[in-house]
């Protein structure tokens, strides 16, 4: 899915040189990567199926003129918006490209505004259906385990220093925000460092009176182990390994320095034990809340607070890396469908404006649990969608009103069931759902008037 600061692409063809080069500074201004091109034959060089972007043409041309030039497009792409545009257009062949499946349909001079307006829109349809594809084509098992996903700047700097970090064995801290990812990041640091087991201990949780034994263990006869053998503690799988403090900010006071001893001393003792057992691990811990700040406020020692914090990571906010927000939500989708047997479902125009918009102030945990949702096939709320009903008086609106009554009237005609509209306006299925995303509208509230 297209980050929302990544500016669309638009290939205009128009065989006057001087309005070529003005749409062109145009569009560049109103954020837009735009590529020109003199005739429809110049356009179509190079032009695949894979192609990121929008066409906007104009129809009246010398050799390809931009309706043959939106044919030879359907030809390689049927899902690639082609938008025309005319001075010398008329009712009949605007409404002739649009039932043939054409985006859009502009009158010359056309408004910046709305040029602007119409080429975002099929942007964001273009931006879909690659998604889509995208989806269709990966596989949630195709991504190594614990690897740090995203393509944002602060993600390649987080996924340089946990190799650092791990291949250098070193103990380390990670904080940022609840949901963000820092026990994502603690694992991918034991993955690098190739040891053996990772204990998760959930600080939050543990329980003071019953720690020694279900951390350290117990000699044969001792505290509730068997008579003759011993009772293992959890702290066991993290030799050679790794020992994760989650949310090490709410260990309870008592236990801060039974772990700082173990973690400085490298060695524990069961209950009931002669000696102590050697401890061979990596430490890392997590925090949402300044260490720093709470042992000055003598809410956590100060001296495990300095054992914890010599490597600082810091795993930033969701909305500081938009750009990891479509390739964490690709993942999480995936992961949930495997999980739940279930096939992977398009991507609908309203997620996709809910993984542009949203802030997703509860991070990754938020964004996951969305993909859930989303796999489960569970509609979202509905959300405001732009229409045609109130435009211009100019041919384009004229053509988008017309167009939507098409659509209204074969799904009254039909009883709100979408593949007899379809048939009835000889409209290709991806053409006729596109369209009606468009105008917002919504076929089952044709059936719910008619059941109604």
């Amino acid at each position: 899915m297209t980050d929302r600061t990544e500016r669309p692409l638009v290939r205009l063809a128009d065989d006057d040189a001087d309005l070529l080069a003005a749409q062109m500074q145009a569009l560049r201004i109103a954020g837009f990567r735009a590529e020109g091109f003199s005739d429809g034959a110049e356009a179509l060089k190079g032009l695949t199926a894979d192609y990121p972007g929008v066409i906007l043409t104009d129809v009246r041309m010398p050799g390809l003129d931009g309706l043959e030039l939106f044919r030879r497009v359907q030809a390689i792409d049927e899902d690639l918006p082609v938008i025309l545009m005319t001075g010398h257009g008329d009712i009949a062949m605007a409404v002739e490209a649009i039932r043939a499946g054409a985006w859009d349909f502009l009158t010359k001079p056309v408004g910046l505004d709305q040029l602007a307006a119409a080429l975002r829109r099929a942007a964001q349809a273009r931006s879909l259906v690659m998604e889509n594809r995208r989806l269709r084509a990966m596989r949630a098992d195709s991504v190594a385990p614990h690897q740090l996903l995203g393509a944002s700047p602060a993600t390649a700097r987080l996924r340089e220093a946990v190799a650092r970090i791990g291949e250098a064995g070193v103990d380390a801290l990670i904080t940022g925000p609840a949901g963000a990812g820092k026990e994502a990041v603690a694992r991918a640091i034991h993955a690098e460092g190739r040891g053996r087991g990772f204990l998760h201990v959930a600080c939050d949780a543990l329980d003071e009176s019953r720690f020694d034994l279900e951390f350290f263990g117990a000699e044969p006869g001792h505290a509730g182990a068997p008579r003759h053998a011993r009772l293992g503690g959890r702290i066991e799988k993290a030799h050679r390994g790794t020992l994760f403090l989650d949310q090490a900010d709410r260990l309870p006071p008592g236990l801060q320095a039974r772990l700082l001893h173990v973690i400085e001393a490298r060695e524990f003792w069961p209950v009931g034990a002669a000696t102590p057992r050697p401890l061979e691990m990596r430490v890392l811990a997590s925090t949402r809340e300044n260490l720093e700040l709470l042992a000055a406020e003598g809410r956590f020692r100060a001296d495990l607070h300095h054992r914890l914090a010599g490597v600082t990571l810091q795993v930033p906010a969701l909305a500081e890396r938009r750009e990891d927000t479509p390739i964490l939500f690709r993942y999480f989708l995936l992961a949930a469908c495997k999980r739940l047997n279930l096939p992977v479902p398009r991507i609908t125009p309203q997620a996709q404006a809910r993984l542009t918009a949203h802030g997703w102030p509860g991070n990754a945990r938020e964004l996951r649990q969305f993909a859930e949702v989303q796999a489960l096939g569970a509609p979202l709320e509905d959300e405001p969608v732009e229409t045609a009903e109130e435009g211009p008086t100019d041919l384009a609106g004229m053509v988008a009103r017309y167009e939507a009554s098409l659509l209204r009237e074969a799904l009254r005609a039909t009883g709100g069931h979408a593949a007899r509209a379809m048939e009835r306006l000889n409209l290709p299925r991806k053409t006729f759902y596109d369209k009606l995303a468009r105008h917002g509208i919504r076929a089952e509230e044709f059936r719910e008037r008619r059941e109604g």
